[in-house]
């Protein structure tokens, strides 16, 4: 891999991020990373609505991080990019690490402290 990110990938880049950026998607890439599941399954475990749900679905297909396959009259989606997972995995990783250092200072800071005398 380059040092350097080229120019001409920062709009790809971007693009993937913001498709990221959204709790419903993030809900949906949950359930999906779970394994395959129609609509209906999706709608279920995540608490949206179908049509919200069926939005977001079609922008992540046509931003290539799931795919779908059709059975009959049921549609099936499935992630079809394995850094999602990798991706979402690092960053709650980072979020446990930062809430640990944060639960870490308060610690620190009320170990100093002697309860106050009232005067």
């Amino acid at each position: 891999m380059p040092a350097t990110i080229p120019d001409a990938f920062l709009d790809l880049m971007a693009e993937k991020f913001r498709m990221l950026a959204d709790p419903t998607r993030l809900a949906i890439l949950r359930a999906l990373m779970q394994g395959e599941r129609n609509v209906t399954q999706v709608v279920e475990e995540t608490g949206r609505n179908q049509a919200n749900v069926s939005k977001h679905l079609k922008l992540l297909a046509d931003a290539g991080l799931v795919t779908r396959r059709k059975q009959g009259l049921q549609v099936f989606y499935r992630l079809d990019d394995p850094l999602v997972d990798r991706l979402c995995k690092l960053v709650c990783e980072t979020i446990v690490q930062d809430a640990q250092q944060a639960v870490a200072r308060q610690k620190t800071l009320l170990s100093g402290w002697s309860g106050g005398d009232g005067a």
